[in-house]
């Protein structure tokens, strides 16, 4: 029994009464469901990563932050084998991108580091310069913003290894570093 038995001849003919004069749409009038999906905005990511930077921005210095001034010249993570930090010093990946921190203080050196970091992992680039001085304008002529990067830096699961640049690069006021390949950033801490 087809669909249209059910129903009665009058019903037939105002439905085709109904549609007479329509024409069929064009295909360009039509809504294509196949098309790419818009990417999606990570707006929860984005709340957090903002919260952590006003955090840092307005917070006190952290006591993890004054224990980790150790006068290390050189990082590499723990299971990453030592000779990445040895074709890291011989200039083996081609720098990508650097900042420089000069005249900046703890929160804003901190943020910038962050930020950087971020937007460098996520555009896929591997190998920084951070330029952070040699602590010449610091009050008592001491290097605490090296120190400080270097202890954010050593935290920061993206990071590799690092080490100083050579004196054509930065020397001692100056990083070389290496971060993981692919994936999504995680926040400095």
């Amino acid at each position: 029994m087809s669909q249209f038995s059910r129903h009665s001849a009058e019903d037939l003919a105002a439905f085709l009464a109904a549609v007479d004069g329509a024409r069929p749409l064009r295909k360009p009038d039509r809504v294509c469901l196949e098309g790419p999906k818009p990417s999606p905005r990570p707006r929860q990511r984005e709340i957090d990563e903002a919260a952590v930077l006003g955090e840092l921005l307005h917070g006190a210095v952290a006591i993890d932050d004054w224990l980790d001034l150790g006068g290390a010249d050189s990082f590499v993570r723990c299971g990453v084998p030592r000779s990445v930090l040895r074709d890291l010093r011989r200039g083996r990946w081609s720098i990508q991108d650097h900042i420089d921190l000069h005249g900046l203080n703890r929160q804003q050196a901190h943020a910038e580091v962050a930020r950087f970091v971020a937007e460098a992992r996520s555009a896929g680039r591997r190998c920084l310069r951070i330029v952070h001085g040699r602590g010449h304008g610091s009050p008592g002529r001491e290097a605490i913003l090296r120190q400080l990067v270097k202890a954010w830096l050593g935290r920061h699961r993206d990071v590799l290894a690092f080490c100083h640049a050579p004196p054509s690069d930065g020397g001692d006021g100056a990083l070389w570093v290496l971060l993981k390949a692919g994936g999504q950033a995680q926040p400095l801490r």
